[in-house]
């Protein structure tokens, strides 16, 4: 007796062929509805109707197809189990071997941007019914959800029974399949209508996987949205992307971010801005007159730990820039947009990774982050709201002058992009030195006054958190520092406000804190 195969799909991808095989090499029937029965038959396979094998129509205006006792039973029949067997005799059951169904494009139906009433049309109910059953049977049914696992099931069949464990996996991603399509209309539902945060992360589906992870004998899987986030951004040369580069990329292009973000022939939101990134932390930050310059004096801050690193940009990358950037060894470049000169310039580094990533992408950004701790995740919102700089309040005798102020904003967009404890010294726009990921604050300022020294004298000093003591002060006095941003909140404020009003210091709260840990 020929086996049965149900094939309902929306993705129809080289469904002809597989069909086809079916058919002429193992046999099948294949029973099928609407559109997929369409382009079956126009194709010559012969094809039995859903409506036609059940003795129901189809009803609902489609709604209602494949949800009927003979499908399912079909489906869900345990071969040896001998009340099934009744069962099957009486209801005249026929028993399906093989499902083929992937869903409704339900999520490329909401990326579009689609109204409400078309995205609900869109969620799939037969079809997950059919993969979870088929699924659940799978020591009898083969579940098939993707047109990527066509090939490996042909190549199987050809080899005789099919192995138990070959049946497992496909049920393990059936399941994986379905989960990931309610995630995705949950999320949505959530976000259209402004829900309360979601009691399930969002899932995610693979994308690749990568050479290794932060040492080269750990695997990585990079998983993701299409067309979300680095998914979306477009590389243009160089090497693959490694797990490296992508946690770089994103800090280096969270920080520039700061700056506004616009592409060739948009007037930029507030200046031109570079940041040369490395083991995820600021090595140089700067704001320029151009790309080039901003790329320069972000050079300039720390250019031995520059070698190796990322350098990210909030706008156009031109042929001036390209010439400055093609005289060290970088790992990544990021930028909204890039020259045809500036690429042509950029070429000659072969292994270099050019990513041009859309203005358009960037409001699509993270509105969580996400780490893994042992047994699960821990999820927060992103740092990523407006500064109010009129909420800022001096806090010294001495008022910081104008350009204090511009150094302060400055410095202080630049040090919530740095791992606490994190101090971060700049002049005239542009890092001078930064003090990162230290166990105390007066250690981290140490390195980063030190730094400073060599590039300059003076500057503005900014810190992740509060002063518990006034030794910090002390210290900046020291290296010439004449004005501080911090966040207050410390019991202890009173010791360094008096400090600076005793040095001639000028300190602002911020009155919001910026921990990267």
């Amino acid at each position: 007796m020929s086996p049965l195969a149900l094939v309902s799909v929306s993705d129809k991808k080289n469904i002809i062929p597989f069909c086809m095989e079916l058919v002429e090499k193992f046999n099948y029937k294949i029973l099928s509805s609407g559109g997929t029965a369409k382009h079956l038959m126009e194709a010559k396979i012969p094809v039995i109707k859903v409506a036609d094998f059940t003795n129901s129509p189809e009803i609902l205006g489609g709604r209602v197809k494949t949800l009927h006792p003979k499908i399912h039973g079909g489906i869900l029949a345990k071969r040896t189990d001998e009340e099934h067997k009744k069962d099957i005799e009486a209801y005249d059951l026929e028993l399906i071997e093989l499902v083929v169904v992937n869903l409704y494009p339900f999520k490329k139906t909401v990326e579009k941007g689609s109204k409400w009433e078309d995205a609900i049309e869109n969620i799939d109910i037969g079809g997950p019914s059919m993969i979870r059953s088929a699924a659940k049977n799978h020591k009898d049914v083969s579940v098939l959800v993707d047109p990527s696992q066509y090939q490996e099931f042909l190549e199987e069949s050809k080899k005789g029974e099919l192995k138990e464990i070959y049946k497992a996996k496909l049920a393990l991603e059936a399941f994986q399949h379905t989960a990931d399509y309610d995630t995705a209309i949950s999320n949505w539902i959530r976000k259209e209508k402004d829900l309360q945060f979601s009691k399930y992360i969002e899932s995610y589906p693979l994308i690749k996987t990568l050479r290794y992870g932060e040492n080269p004998h750990q695997k990585a899987f990079w998983f993701g949205l299409n067309n979300v986030g680095w998914n979306s951004a477009e590389q243009l040369q160089g090497k693959e992307l490694s797990y490296n580069n992508l946690l770089d990329l994103e800090s280096a292009l969270s920080t520039v971010l700061e700056f506004g973000y616009e592409e060739k022939d948009e007037p930029i939101t507030d200046t031109f801005a570079s940041v040369i990134l490395k083991h995820n932390n600021p090595c140089g930050a700067a704001v320029g007159n151009s790309a080039s310059q901003a790329f320069l004096n972000a050079l300039k801050c720390d250019s031995v730990s520059a070698f190796g690193g990322i350098v990210a940009f909030n706008s156009n990358v031109d042929s001036e820039t390209a010439i400055n950037l093609k005289d060290i060894f970088l790992e990544c470049i990021v930028a909204p947009s890039f020259d045809a000169e500036a690429l042509e310039i950029l070429k000659i580094k072969k292994n270099l990774r050019i990513l041009k990533f859309s203005k358009d992408q960037i409001l699509k950004k993270n509105q969580t982050s996400t780490k893994s701790i042992m047994g699960g995740l821990l999820v927060q919102d992103t740092d990523n709201s407006e500064e109010k700089t009129e909420s800022w309040i001096s806090v010294t005798k001495k008022i910081p002058s104008t350009q204090d102020y511009l150094d302060l904003n400055f410095a202080w967009k630049i040090c919530k992009h740095v791992k606490s404890n994190a101090i971060v010294i700049a002049k005239d726009q542009q890092t001078l030195g930064i003090g990162a990921g230290q166990m105390n604050r007066v250690g981290a300022s140490m390195i980063a006054l030190q730094a400073a020294k060599e590039n300059g004298y003076g500057g503005v000093l900014a810190s992740d958190g509060f002063f518990p003591f006034a030794d910090t002060v002390e210290l900046a006095n020291e290296y010439g520092i004449s004005s501080i941003i911090q966040p207050g909140g410390s019991i202890r404020d009173e010791e360094s406000i008096e400090m600076c009003n005793l040095k001639g210091i000028s300190m602002v709260f911020t009155k919001k804190r910026h921990f990267l840990h």
